[in-house]
């Protein structure tokens, strides 16, 4: 296991971690550490507890709000990709038509050409 030591509101501290994680949780505390010097520096001296559950309190307020913003995209996905497989669908279907329009029109000049066509072949061309 690995350690980071960190330093938050002027207090260093020894952390233990995953192994590759050190740099991850001194990022996390520096912003926390932060959060904490912002809010020292708006309210002044209140007590670092206080302090601390605040900036907490703050950070939790964000990461549910962060939450929230990760749901609503997440159905705006989902309904995404329903309204993108019912186009896919009527794409489909438009393709067939037109496929069977197509083989129908075929079919009509086909027999307009054997029409055109000369049965005797002793006769004379059309011009």
């Amino acid at each position: 296991m690995a350690q980071a030591i960190v330093t938050i509101a002027g207090r260093t501290f020894r952390l233990g971690c995953d192994d590759g994680q050190e740099k991850r949780l001194e990022e996390l505390a520096s912003v926390v550490d932060g959060k904490i010097g912002a809010m020292r520096k708006n309210f002044g001296e209140i007590g670092d507890q206080r302090l601390i559950v605040m900036a907490a309190l703050e950070i939790a307020d964000e990461a549910a709000d962060a939450r929230a913003r990760v749901s609503g995209l997440e159905e705006q996905i989902a309904n995404l990709r329903k309204e993108i497989a019912g186009a896919q669908r009527r794409e489909a279907a438009i393709e067939a038509r037109l496929t069977q329009a197509i083989g129908g029109a075929a079919a009509r000049l086909e027999r307009l050409a054997g029409d055109l066509t000369p049965s005797d072949p002793d006769s004379e061309p059309l011009a």
